[in-house]
Formats: C-alpha cells, structure tokens, sequence
C-alpha cells in the first residue's frame, strides 16, 4: 500500500512512520508540503500518487486559535477541503484526525459517532467543518476523533506532552495543580497509530471514534502517572474556574468506539495500561541513553 503520511515529525506521525514502516511510505514533513498551499497539494498528490493520504497536520494550539480564527480555519478546515479535492482527483483515500472537543460536555456517558455535536471553541468549530467538508468532498475518507494523545515519538520537538509535563514538574519538587472537573480518556499514540493502520486497510470508510478504555479527569491522569513511576508530589486539585482560558473545554468529552465495536476492532487497551507501557517504554530508552554514554 502506496501511504503518504503528512505530519510525519509529529507526535501521532511519527508513530505512524513506526506503525507503517513496512509499507510504501511518503513521509512529508511542514518543509515539503504546505497543505494551505492549494496548489502545491495537487502538485504533490501528482509527483507520488499515493493510495491513502493521511493527514496529522493541524493547528491545535486551542487558546491561540480563539484569536486566530482565519488561521484556524485555514488549516483545519479549508486545507481540509483542498486535500481532498487532490485525492478524488488521482483516486486516493484519506485520513484525517479530528478531536474529542467537537462535543459540549452536556452528557455523561460516552460520545458516540451518532451522537450530535456541539463545538465550545474556535479550535472545535474548525475541526468539525474540516469533517463536514471531507465528507461533502469524498465519498473514500476515515475521520479519525481521538482524545488526549500523548506519546513519545516527536513530542519533544513541542515542549513534550501532559505525562512529561507532570514528571517535569515533580522533578522540579513543584506544587502542582491540575483540573479535576475535565473528563477525558488519555490514548497512547501507538494504541492509536495501531488501530488506524488497521482499519484503513478494511475500507471501511467513514467517522469513527477511536480511544483507549476507560475515562478519567485529567487529575486522576497526573495521580495515575505519580503512582505508576513511584513519586509523591504535592499533587492538588484545582477546577476549570481557577484557571481562565481564552478557550472553553468541555467538562466530559469520553468517546466510544461503537463503529470499531460494530467491526470487531474494540480492543484498544485500558488507559492505565497503556500509560504503564508508555512509562516502561521511557525507563527502558533512558536506560539505554545511560549504558551508551
């Protein structure tokens, strides 16, 4: 399978490139493609003519999108558009990755695919006229909504993710203070990355929701990643109310996986397992780093 993976130096991407190494891949990095570029879209699509395009690019820095709308918009959503008009024309499926924060938070049992959303935030808004665009425009797509990503490939490249943060923070002999009133599933990269590469190959196209199990407040995630690496740090519990954001979250945003449950693919792992792995993953290459010097 001929795959070109746009993103590929990123957090999820770079899983991705582990994930699909076995594959034709056309790894395209911010510098070879500007997928605000119209034309340079339809130029790449031509030069490599790949069967499926999988697109990990986004503007996701949710704050700054609420005062930068055009630029929001832009990317998640008319570059959207743009890149699948390039794959209907040279008859190539796409992939796209879209978010949690398309709901409001008003339930509290898990989203699912059927369930009607109700975006909070610039950022939200302009991934969900991303999905409506690619669907209007191909008929051969997977909308891909995850929650809570976090992973070791790329990460460092953008200050690292929530689990370094915390154990920075605690190296630090920090106070630290996290929400305890958002509501969130954490999926591991690989979990996910695993997953897609094997539903793509289906073609069962469509929006689907793809989470690891289980739910937790992003307080509970802190404690969980405390407990699993043996530390005890002044951990407090803090709400959305303390800390003002220019972009509102919604309280619960817990995704189902009911299109995977329909195909047989439920078997992501529980959250608390995949943060072990994680964590066993990051002793295990800082062991290595340590015997190398």
């Amino acid at each position: 399978m001929r795959v070109m993976l746009i993103g590929s130096t990123g957090q999820l991407g770079g899983t991705l490139m582990e994930v699909l190494a076995g594959e034709d891949l056309i790894p395209l990095t911010h510098a070879d493609l500007e997928i605000t570029d119209r034309a340079s879209v339809q130029r790449t699509l031509e030069q490599h003519r790949p069967e499926v395009v999988i697109n990990t690019a986004a503007y996701h820095r949710v704050d700054e999108c609420e005062s930068q709308v055009e630029k929001s918009f832009a990317v998640n959503c008319f570059a959207v558009r743009d890149l699948a008009v390039a794959c209907r024309s040279f008859h190539a499926a796409l992939v796209h990755f879209s978010t949690d924060y398309v709901f409001g938070g008003d339930k509290r049992t898990p989203y699912t695919e059927s369930d009607l959303p109700r975006p909070l935030s610039v950022y939200a808004a302009s991934k969900l006229a991303g999905e409506h665009l690619l669907a209007a425009v191909l008929p051969e797509h997977f909308i891909i909504r995850s929650c809570g990503l976090y992973g070791g490939t790329g990460s460092r490249s953008k200050g690292g993710n929530f689990v370094e943060t915390m154990l920075r923070k605690a190296e630090k002999g920090e106070t630290i203070r996290v929400v305890d009133d958002q509501v969130l599933t954490p999926t591991y990269t690989p979990e996910l990355a695993r997953k897609v590469a094997e539903l793509v190959r289906t073609r069962h196209y469509g929006l689907y929701h793809i989470t690891c199990q289980g739910e937790c407040s992003w307080y509970e995630f802190a404690a969980k990643v405390f407990e699993l690496s043996g530390l005890n740090p002044d951990l407090r519990r803090a709400t959305s109310d303390e800390y003002r954001t220019p972009a509102k979250r919604p309280s619960y945003s817990v995704l189902e996986n009911a299109r995977l449950k329909c195909l047989g693919m439920d078997n992501l792992k529980p959250w608390e397992d995949a943060l072990a792995d994680y964590l066993e993953g990051r002793r295990t290459s800082r062991g290595s780093a340590v015997a190398v010097n």
